[in-house]
């Protein structure tokens, strides 16, 4: 389990990277203040209106970065230095947000297969950790891994679920600064400040799919016997 623990490691020191540069991200934009005085709400409830969408209701939510879009009470989430804050990084936010709004609007193929995946990725979950721990014992002792291909079936799942993400955050990106820009609602300084902001914000997605995705390959590693020894 030696390699496990080093690949696991070294994603966590990734992730926490570009996890800290989002935050570094966020709070410089967070001084780039909108010319037009609007605040996150506010951006949030005129790009709902101008994308037809009467039915989603914009709320505050506690925490940082805890901002999401709910399709299930179709409320658009946004955490209280996003929903008050009148900022490029609010701004992006709070648009990026109401970009997958105007997916669950339009039926965009990727938020419903991600959306019907849901329910199997949470049982997958649950059970993948002990199933991939007790599948590596047995296969070490007994040389049977059946029961490790079942977890890594199970971690297979969550893996594509993963990849499945990635389209929806970025097309929601994309949505958000077409409309941004579109609709002249912010200054070119600004619109920069957006787009850095949610390009960082991606890449937390990119490095979780990838670290995912090494994950798996190194379980299916030990599962084919290339990696026993450790």
């Amino acid at each position: 389990m030696t390699g496990y623990y080093i690949l696991i490691g070294l994603f966590m020191l990734i992730s926490m990277g570009v996890s800290k540069q989002l935050q570094r991200k966020f709070a410089k934009y967070s001084k780039t203040f909108l010319a037009n005085g609007m605040s996150g709400r506010e951006i949030a409830e005129k790009m709902l209106y101008d994308n037809g969408i009467r039915d989603v209701q914009v709320i505050s939510t506690p925490g940082q970065l805890t901002d999401h879009y709910n399709p299930m009470n179709k409320t658009v989430n946004l955490s209280d230095v996003v929903y008050n804050e009148r900022n490029a990084a609010a701004a992006a936010v709070a648009a990026h947000e109401c970009g997958h709004a105007v997916q669950h609007a339009v039926g965009y193929s990727w938020l419903e297969m991600r959306s019907k995946m849901v329910p199997m990725v949470n049982v997958a979950s649950r059970l993948n950790q002990w199933i991939l721990m007790l599948g590596i014992i047995t296969a070490a002792t007994s040389n049977i891994p059946y029961l490790l291909w079942v977890g890594i079936g199970l971690f297979a799942i969550t893996t594509l679920f993963a990849f499945i993400t990635l389209p929806v955050e970025y097309d929601a990106s994309n949505r958000a600064l077409a409309w941004l820009k579109d609709k002249n609602m912010v200054l070119p300084n600004e619109y920069e400040g957006a787009k850095d902001s949610l390009t960082w914000a991606a890449r937390t997605y990119v490095v979780a799919a990838i670290g995912s995705l090494a994950q798996l390959i190194y379980f299916i590693m030990i599962a084919m016997g290339g990696n026993r020894s450790n």
